[in-house]
């Protein structure tokens, strides 16, 4: 593959955020379907992309590749599960708003993680982010028991501390491939939101329209918002790549303002800036911290 540019790189970064940010909106348009059913059709969409992207990057052996994933890879996967169920119930339960934003508190508890199971220590400057984000956090979490949201404020949270123990599995693995662990996420959870669907009486049937609207954020949204993110990624330092990364955040609450005129109350609108604030200033630290540390 051609060396990247840092401008392309940044743009597939920026471009995989957009894709990301969309999700809200897209959950918003289904109708009928539940968590579960949204969880199992979007999942069928994701794993299909993720394993043809797989095979593409390991020259047609993505066997060989998903068997080198070993227990890292099924322990992300199956805390993706718990990530993207909580992610998709949260959107359901609260404004987009409030969701996004305590998703991205999920760097700030994977740093938090990171200390007792990894034994990594934490800098100064990501502990005064953890603080700011944990003002951040309750001046959400109050609104959401004020508004009778609190169960979608504790999904968000859910999510994040899934896609944390996610980032934490690859790291103890000492893999910096995914890939195989998020197609194994998307087969547990496929598996997982059946056999829930099977015990609750549900089924599997919904809408066509729901249907087609949760495959095509597995294909599009999240399958090619993924793919576009780790091309761009190759090109970017991991500090930007946080910085880049917030536009999901920022833009999500947009969509549904304009398209359906959902608003987030004052307490979301803070403490999402002061969340911000905390990833924004973790970034900055980090990348400072990475030229003064000797190579």
């Amino acid at each position: 593959m051609a060396e990247l540019s840092y401008a392309r790189g940044a743009a597939l970064v920026v471009g995989g955020a957009v894709l990301w940010s969309l999700m809200g909106l897209a959950i918003r348009a289904i109708g009928e379907a539940t968590t579960w059913q949204i969880l199992f059709w979007r999942s069928l969409g994701l794993a299909p992309v993720v394993l043809l992207f797989i095979a593409w990057r390991s020259g047609w052996r993505p066997l060989a590749r998903l068997r080198a994933a070993g227990a890292a890879g099924v322990t992300g996967g199956a805390a993706l599960v718990f990530a993207f169920a909580g992610a998709i119930y949260a959107i359901q339960a609260t404004t987009v708003a409030n969701a996004v934003f305590l998703f991205a508190a999920s760097p700030l508890i994977t740093a938090v993680l990171a200390w007792p199971v990894l034994r990594e220590p934490v800098r100064a400057g990501t502990w005064v982010a953890i603080l700011l984000a944990v003002i951040g956090i309750a001046l959400m979490v109050r609104e959401g028991l004020a508004l009778g949201a609190l169960s979608g404020n504790l999904a968000a949270l859910g999510s994040a501390a899934g896609f944390a123990v996610f980032t934490l599995a690859l790291r103890r693995g000492r893999t910096g491939d995914m890939f195989p662990a998020t197609f194994l996420g998307g087969l547990f959870a496929m598996l997982t939101a059946a056999a829930v669907l099977a015990a609750s009486g549900q089924g599997l049937a919904i809408p066509p329209r729901d249907a087609a609207l949760a495959v095509g954020m597995g294909v599009l949204l999240l399958g090619g918002g993924l793919v576009a993110f780790t091309l761009g990624s190759r090109a970017v330092p991991a500090a930007d790549l946080a910085l880049l990364s917030m536009v999901e955040v920022m833009l999500a609450p947009v969509w549904v303002w304009l398209f359906l005129g959902e608003t987030a109350g004052a307490g979301t609108l803070v403490g999402g800036a002061v969340l911000l604030a905390a990833l924004a200033l973790n970034a900055l630290t980090g990348m400072r911290h990475r030229h003064i540390t000797p190579t």
